[in-house]
């Protein structure tokens, strides 16, 4: 999940789609502005995606992660 400065979602959303981690990516009311679901082969993949893409996207103001556990559908 992301909170990105006001008016620029969509500028966001454009440049995180380039990623080929990312697999969805939507607009969001409430405590976020965004939510991405992404796929990493493991958690050091998952941090250089973070790390190293995401938070160097200056319009990004904060990041929050949550991992699945089990898929259901």
């Amino acid at each position: 999940m992301i909170n990105v400065k006001t008016g620029t979602e969509d500028a966001v959303c454009e440049k995180v789609l380039k990623f080929s981690e990312v697999e969805e990516v939507a607009a969001i009311y409430g405590e976020f502005d965004l939510i991405l679901k992404v796929k990493a082969k493991d958690m050091n993949h998952l941090d250089k995606l973070i790390v190293d893409k995401l938070r160097e996207i200056p319009d990004i103001l904060l990041t929050a992660t949550m991992l699945i556990a089990k898929e259901y559908k």
